[in-house]
């Protein structure tokens, strides 16, 4: 529910990050901050699990509320960059088309009684688009002193080039899926045709 909460104010602090509506000054702070939160948003994903298996407290509310918590957060995030033309339409269209159909898939998946569980490919493309936004939301150019070297990073760059290397994993893993998915369906329906 806090990961719920963050999205209003995540999108607040975008708004802000409009230099031109705000400033620069401004923006880099507002920036900052939404950066900060939604990686905070996304640290909490990673414990609320993590805890949730080790102290054997998993529920049906968590099953239901945290991937929706998380989609949720990704989706208005996007959408925002967009708006913000920091991202590409296209991209984000994609992005999105694959999160809603797979959503529906794992759904009727649910209700036949099958399982799709997350593979290797889902995984990077959480961690790469997680931190692509991150990096998207920052969106200006730090200079950064690394202790050896010090070098200005454009984060918008960066944060681009992660999430276009989230979209080849999320093709990956949807195909995946779909596969697990069909795999499932005729056996289900062999098993039907067996009994009948």
């Amino acid at each position: 529910m806090a990961r719920v909460a963050c999205i209003p104010v995540v999108f607040v602090l975008m708004d802000l990050s409009d230099p031109l509506a705000h400033g620069v000054w401004e923006a880099r702070w507002a920036a900052f901050y939404a950066a900060l939160l939604f990686f905070g948003a996304s640290v909490t994903d990673f414990l609320d699990g993590w805890l949730a298996r080790k102290l054997g407290l998993v529920s049906m509310f968590g099953r239901f509320m945290d991937p929706l918590a998380d989609k949720l957060l990704v989706m208005v995030t996007l959408l925002q960059l967009v708006r913000l033309d920091r991202a590409p339409a296209w991209l984000v269209a994609l992005l999105l088309s694959r999160e809603i159909g797979i959503t529906g898939l794992r759904a009727i998946a649910m209700e036949e009684g099958m399982h799709l569980p997350s593979d290797r490919f889902g995984k990077w493309k959480t961690a790469l688009q997680l931190t692509g936004l991150g990096g998207l939301l920052i969106h200006f150019p730090i200079d950064t002193d690394f202790g050896l070297f010090a070098a200005t990073i454009d984060y918008h760059r960066v944060g681009l080039a992660l999430l276009l290397g989230s979209m080849v994993f999320s093709l990956l893993s949807a195909g995946g899926y779909m596969l697990t998915f069909i795999r499932g369906a005729f056996g289900i329906q062999r098993a039907r045709d067996d009994q009948g």
